[in-house]
């Protein structure tokens, strides 16, 4: 495993894979314990995303397997090399009613990018043939994608006398260099031709190159983008659609979309309501994802590298003089694309006045507000992950900073587990902001001996999902509370009692501004929990006025709402 860059294994209990945790455990591997495979998958998918380097999850026979799926799925859409290790019962027991069977091969779908399962390596063709598969697995990893190695065991199990692991041979995965130039130099001269350019960037890796290559661009033509990717921090590009409407002056001719989802349903509306518009795409996996319903080309390599190129290239520093010039030039095209560019960086501008402006009462706003204005304060370095949902919407809004989640599938199960593997893999402290239902769902990721002091969750607990509570229509049905929102009484106090964990709370702005204080400040060996209790209600009006707020400013000969 070392041989394909694998640093670190998340290990779970059994008895079927216990050869291979002895064996793994023999080598100079980072080796972390999680008991529940659930939070495993997403405990590793945050040490993959900290150490950019496959990480491999062992679980044992029968159902342990499937409860990876929801880890893996997110692995697929997030690009992240999670490699899948399962123990299995001999072929021919399966589906014999024989304890923990069944079909293990190919289980996990097409979320893996590749699956193998190995024969019994009775000879040297057999012990070839369970090396290329293994090869085979790990080369497809190196792609950014999730992949299964399955592995039947026949008993005994516990012989572990063997001293050495034997060597094998190993396949690498070598890219070729300079596409990503030349697919720079055809956009480019692509974005020449336009009226109205506009780059969309959605989440990708964080990487200081790709960070100044996108603030360059950005100078130059219309960036929409959010913090899960890159550079600039917020934007409030989501305010501005919901203030202009349908507004035609800013809509674009042509889209590079670069990068993997964004978040704002508003913008993705707005831009599908384009139908003049074509879309180019970069994507890692070179598949189509036509997100905005208008793309037109596709090319197949890492958008980092891409963006990078391309800033280049607009620069005219790869030999594209004759791009520069057509782009800064006095011809219609570029008084148009002048003119698309003032239009929404005018408008931007007027957005983060309004935020700036708004001082949100006591509520979810409020606490993430203050989170994220003393965050800037620090003195030492951390990152930064938000669960789905509500939390990163208002992560969105008010982070300047990288922010992390789990947003390939969008699931709310897995992001404390995300945060708790990826702090375990790295020395700086590591913040998660979540809501109440996704905190409690995947609650098992405190149950882990792996955790230190370097992990502080700030828990946003308004007793359901808030965001049911913002959706119009779902008013009206009695049911939305209970069985929709799932609201509960709950709180995270004797949970962080269980797993001897720090906990404070706040109910009201007076304890959020001082507990916030300790939360940031405050030195401790353990994670620490801070619970902020809001009512839904008050989280909806925050957000109402805001909103309303940055609508009022864009009307003619009107003030920017304050409170």
């Amino acid at each position: 495993m070392r041989c394909h860059n694998v640093r670190s294994a998340v290990l779970c209990p059994g008895s079927r894979n216990a050869p291979i945790v002895h064996a793994i455990t023999q080598t100079d591997i980072n080796c972390f314990p999680v008991t529940d495979e659930r939070s495993a998958g997403f405990f590793a998918l945050g040490i993959a995303e900290a150490e950019h380097r496959p990480v491999v999850v062992c679980v044992t026979s029968g159902t342990a397997l499937l409860n990876l799926a929801p880890a893996v799925a997110e692995a697929y859409y997030r690009h992240l090399p999670l490699v899948i290790v399962s123990a299995d019962r001999p072929a021919e027991w399966i589906g014999q009613l024989d304890g923990q069977t069944l079909p293990q091969n190919g289980a996990l779908g097409t979320f893996a990018a590749k699956s193998v399962s190995l024969p019994d390596a009775g000879d040297g063709n057999k012990v070839w043939h369970c090396s290329r598969l293994i090869n085979e697995a790990f080369t497809a990893s190196q792609r950014g994608c999730p992949v299964h190695i399955n592995v039947p065991l026949s008993e005994p199990l516990f012989d572990f006398s063997p001293a050495d692991i034997p060597e094998v041979r190993a396949i690498r995965l070598f890219r070729p260099e300079g596409y990503a130039r030349n697919a720079a130099l055809h956009i480019a001269k692509r974005i020449a031709e336009a009226l109205r350019p506009m780059i969309v960037v959605g989440q990708m890796a964080d990487s200081r190159a790709t960070a100044d290559a996108i603030e360059r661009i950005s100078r130059l033509l219309v960036v929409i983008k959010e913090p899960l990717s890159p550079g600039l921090g917020a934007i409030p590009f989501d305010e501005v659609v919901h203030a202009i409407g349908n507004g035609t002056d800013y809509r674009p001719d042509f889209i590079l979309y670069a990068g993997d989802t964004i978040v704002s349903k508003r913008m993705r509306r707005f831009l599908r309501n384009t139908p003049d518009a074509e879309t180019w795409a970069i994507t890692s996996d070179g598949e189509i994802h036509d997100t905005l319903m208008n793309q037109t080309a596709i090319f197949d390599m890492p958008p980092d590298d891409v963006l990078v190129c391309l800033a280049d290239c607009l620069y005219g520093e790869s030999g594209s003089t004759d791009v520069v010039s057509q782009l800064q030039g006095n011809g219609e095209k570029a008084e148009a694309r002048a003119l698309f560019f003032d239009t929404w960086s005018s408008a931007l501008a007027k957005a983060n006045s309004c935020k700036a402006g708004f001082e949100p009462p006591y509520s979810q706003m409020m606490a993430v507000k203050l989170f994220e204005q003393m965050a800037e304060e620090l003195d030492y370095d951390f990152h930064t992950h938000y669960a789905n949902s509500s939390a990163v919407r208002l992560g969105n809004i008010f982070s300047n900073h990288y922010i992390h989640v789990n947003r390939g599938v969008n699931g709310i199960e897995g992001s404390l587990s995300t945060a708790a593997g990826f702090s375990a893999a790295v020395e700086e402290m590591t913040f998660c902001v979540t809501g109440d239902l996704s905190f409690f769902y995947d609650s098992n990721a405190l149950w882990n001996r792996n955790l230190k002091g370097n992990l502080r969750i700030l828990l946003l607990n308004n007793c359901g999902g808030g965001i049911f509570h913002t959706l119009p229509g779902l008013e009206a049905t009695p049911a939305r509370d209970i069985y929709v929102a799932a609201s509960h009484r709950a709180s995270a106090h004797g949970i962080c009692d269980t797993h001897d964990m720090g906990y404070i709370s706040a109910r009201n702005a007076e304890e959020l501004q001082q507990r916030m204080a300790t939360f940031l400040f405050s030195g401790t060996h353990r994670p620490l929990v801070f619970e902020v209790f809001t009512s839904p209600d008050d989280d909806k009006k925050a957000m109402d006025d805001y909103l309303d707020g940055v609508k009022k400013a864009f009307e003619p000969a009107a003030g920017c709402k304050q409170e």
